[in-house]
């Protein structure tokens, strides 16, 4: 595996630093559709790309303290475990002030590694983007 982490950051030097911007709409309420993005993003940081998940609508509710403990799918560690490994592999998580106004939540219920943007931040994060996936 290490052979391959080298071989992508000296790929990443040659192309430039590349970025990938993953929104997620789905909240907790679809815990199926909750795993993809992390996985990914960790992916991404190990192969030298950018990686952040803009967590929008009901995406929020993810990011809220407690919740990601709960999810757990078939033999897949939980929701929690996965997400602490993508923060540590460098993956940036922003969840929506407008969302999160939205939805009732405070700023304070967020995670730690969680960042409140606005409309701006998504749209800046967007322009700025090579690819964009969202879930």
């Amino acid at each position: 595996m290490t052979d391959r982490r080298d071989e992508y950051a000296r790929m990443s030097k040659i192309r430039g630093k590349k970025k990938i911007l993953y929104i997620q709409t789905s909240g907790v309420d679809t815990p199926e559709r909750l795993y993809a993005p992390f996985i990914l993003g960790t992916t991404a940081s190990m192969m030298g790309v950018e990686a952040t998940i803009y967590f929008l609508i009901k995406g929020c509710t993810v990011l809220k303290k407690g919740e990601a403990e709960k999810i757990k799918i078939g033999s897949f560690p939980c929701l929690k475990d996965v997400m602490d490994q993508a923060s540590k592999a460098g993956v940036k998580f922003f969840a929506c002030d407008q969302s999160t106004q939205l939805l009732g939540l405070s700023r304070g219920d967020y995670i730690s590694t969680a960042k409140v943007g606005g409309a701006a931040t998504l749209n800046d994060l967007a322009l700025d983007a090579d690819a964009i996936l969202t879930f």
